[in-house]
């Protein structure tokens, strides 16, 4: 096991990226479907829950807690959890902030 731990950090290091990522590309889309395009009631649901939701799925998330847990590893397992949770909903405010920068509101409220 020891002798994999560079595969593991490289694994890490990508699910990080793939995570803030991901979440920075719903917080822009979101931008777009509520604030300057005009679109329809299932616009949000389809293209940031379905779409971007499924492209960054917690399963792994979800899998990597349990497995932490069933180590007796409680701490780390919260640890990861909640952080994973709050840099996740720090990226999606960047991602509706970037964009909001980058196409200003023309929806009409």
């Amino acid at each position: 096991m020891a002798h994999d731990l560079d595969v593991l950090g490289v694994i890490a290091a990508g699910g990080v990226l793939g995570s803030v990522a991901g979440c920075l590309l719903i917080g822009a889309l979101l931008w777009f479907v509520l604030e300057v395009w005009v679109t329809g009631r299932y616009a949000r649901p389809f293209l940031a829950v379905g779409v971007l939701g499924g492209f960054t799925t917690f399963s792994t998330y979800s899998v990597e807690t349990l497995g932490l847990l069933r180590e007796g590893a409680a701490g780390t397992a919260v640890s990861y959890a909640a952080g994973s949770l709050v840099v996740g909903l720090l990226a999606v405010r960047a991602g509706r902030r970037l964009a909001a920068v980058a196409a200003p509101r023309r929806r009409e409220h």
